[in-house]
């Protein structure tokens, strides 16, 4: 069974509600309804320790797509399965506890982290938030630092003192603070130097493998995507417009977007 199932999930935002509301990809205007169709019907699933890669272009509904799973924003429609329970039914208390096995790692990894708090603060919070007992703080934390490549003394200094690539490895510990079981990783390295994403990329492999974790791996860069992920979809207007293996994606597309994100890949 998979771990993650989406059923026909669909999020419209209303056009011109509100200056915050995302700005519409063209297509995704719905014809004379004055609405942004951001998802727009997508089922997918993601099984239990794979890398799905979520690729396309800025504004096709990728992020989106990954709130909707967390539960971040409400869909308009659809469904939405984890672990076999279907989180638009669930109950506060429920989803609660749900939300131990589900975290996110945001792509600004200098906004991400709230600037007033020690790293060790920082990385403890959703300890506390979900009131977890019996847990020694102290040797949690320095694991973590372990885990994602920091010493210890980082735990008494705060967010400014690092640079991007240790500010995002610290927001990877927080996400891995509570042993969840999915990952949303929302282009955790597209606001990164080339060579310091590579190293968070691999790093995010390493921890796959010693944490047993499920990751929706979402990006506009198709080489990494291929080499992090175990299959990929592509999203296009809201849509996904291909679904398959790394080999099948890449080697033979289907769809003529996926041709373009491929030719549009600079060869080194």
């Amino acid at each position: 069974m998979a771990l993650v199932e989406v059923r026909e999930l669909t999020k419209i935002y209303p056009l011109g509600a509100s200056i915050f509301a995302p700005q519409p990809a063209a297509g995704q205007l719905a014809a004379g309804k004055g609405e942004i169709r951001a998802v727009d019907g997508v089922s997918l699933e993601i099984h239990a320790g794979e890398t799905l890669g979520l690729v396309g272009e800025s504004g096709s509904g990728k992020s989106t797509l990954g709130r909707l799973i967390l539960r971040l924003i409400d869909p308009t429609s659809g469904s939405i399965f984890f672990d076999g329970q279907d989180l638009q039914h669930a109950s506060a208390p429920a989803m609660r506890r749900l939300r131990r096995d589900m975290q996110i790692i945001f792509q600004d990894p200098f906004g991400s982290l709230n600037p007033r708090m020690r790293v060790r603060e920082i990385v403890t919070e959703p300890l506390h938030i979900h009131k977890i007992e019996g847990v020694d703080m102290d040797l949690r934390t320095s694991e973590l630092m372990r885990a994602v490549g920091l010493d210890g003394s980082a735990l008494e200094r705060y967010p400014h003192e690092f640079s991007g690539g240790q500010r995002q490895r610290i927001g990877i510990a927080r996400a891995l603070a509570l042993r969840p079981r999915l990952i949303v990783c929302d282009e955790p390295v597209s606001a990164l130097d080339v060579s310091v994403g590579a190293q968070i990329v691999n790093l995010l492999a390493q921890l796959q493998r010693e944490f047993g974790l499920t990751y929706l791996f979402i990006s506009h860069s198709m080489p990494i995507v291929r080499y992090l992920a175990t299959r990929i979809a592509v999203m296009y207007r809201g849509k996904i417009v291909e679904l398959g293996s790394c080999e099948q994606v890449t080697s033979a597309p289907a769809h003529p977007y996926t041709r373009s994100l491929l030719e549009a890949t600079p060869e080194i």
